[in-house]
């Protein structure tokens, strides 16, 4: 083969949603990187043929989601390819789909508290495979029974936080009426022995019966509250001197009458 050309070095998969990149180090120069996937029960595929990058998009080579998997980061010379000597390469570790991607952030889609009820609805992350009528499938399409969601939530400026798992796309919990209320979504694969919880969505408060104390916080009212004081002690002000001003004048067109 060609000893002398380097071979890759720190090799990851990085897999979010099924969504699956190979990278690797060196940048290579005066040669090129071919990848190949191996599966354990699936023929070996080529992807990103002669490239020059450090990193490469696996996602349509794994769609049997629970094979395991291997790449072979191959460096080869351009016309490394047209004969038969074995280029050197590096093997990465093992990469098994359903068990190592990482769950997305699910999207809350609606949400309301109306009495002492909360309740939220959510999507499930997308994948970037697809039916065979070309709509994406879902985590859900993939993991069915062994997906579950939690739902954190907590009183609006308050620390302590509750949760509880759903199997379903909806959360309906009990909650303080009078409250506004903080939560965010993970997704959870229960039969995971590493990456059992996904991203966190983004966190989503309430507004039912919020005041402006809520909103802002006392120190808007601290502020209010000093600047009535001042605006009430210059009108008392402003009224003792005018009504001075006016004596004032009075006594001066009684003096001036006098005189006459």
């Amino acid at each position: 083969g060609n000893p002398e050309l380097p071979t890759a070095v720190n090799i990851t998969w990085s897999s979010i949603n099924f969504k699956t990149i190979l990278q690797w180090q060196p940048k290579p120069s005066g040669y090129f990187y071919t990848v190949e996937i191996h599966g354990q029960t699936s023929d070996t595929k080529k992807k990103c043929i002669l490239t020059t990058e450090t990193e490469c998009d696996v996602t349509d080579l794994l769609r049997n989601v629970k094979e395991t998997y291997t790449a072979h980061i191959l460096s080869v010379m351009s016309s490394g390819m047209d004969n038969f000597e074995e280029p050197p390469f590096a093997v990465s570790e093992k990469f098994t789909p359903y068990s190592q991607t990482v769950l997305g952030k699910p999207e809350i889609q609606n949400y309301t508290q109306k009495d002492s009820k909360l309740t939220v609805v959510f999507q499930d992350p997308l994948i970037p495979y697809t039916f065979p009528n070309g709509s994406f499938q879902s985590i859900r399409d993939i993991f069915q029974h062994d997906l579950q969601y939690k739902l954190y939530y907590w009183k609006d400026q308050s620390s302590g936080k509750k949760d509880t798992v759903t199997k379903s796309r909806t959360f309906e919990v009990s909650v303080d009426s009078t409250k506004n209320y903080c939560f965010y979504i993970q997704g959870i694969v229960p039969s995971r022995r590493e990456n059992r919880n996904g991203q966190e969505s983004v966190v989503v408060c309430t507004s039912v019966g919020r005041n402006i104390l809520d909103e802002y916080g006392a120190e808007v009212f601290i502020i209010i509250a000093v600047l009535a004081v001042a605006v009430i002690t210059l009108a008392i002000v402003l009224s003792v001197i005018l009504c001075k001003r006016k004596k004032a004048k009075a006594a001066r067109e009684k003096e001036a009458l006098n005189g006459v």
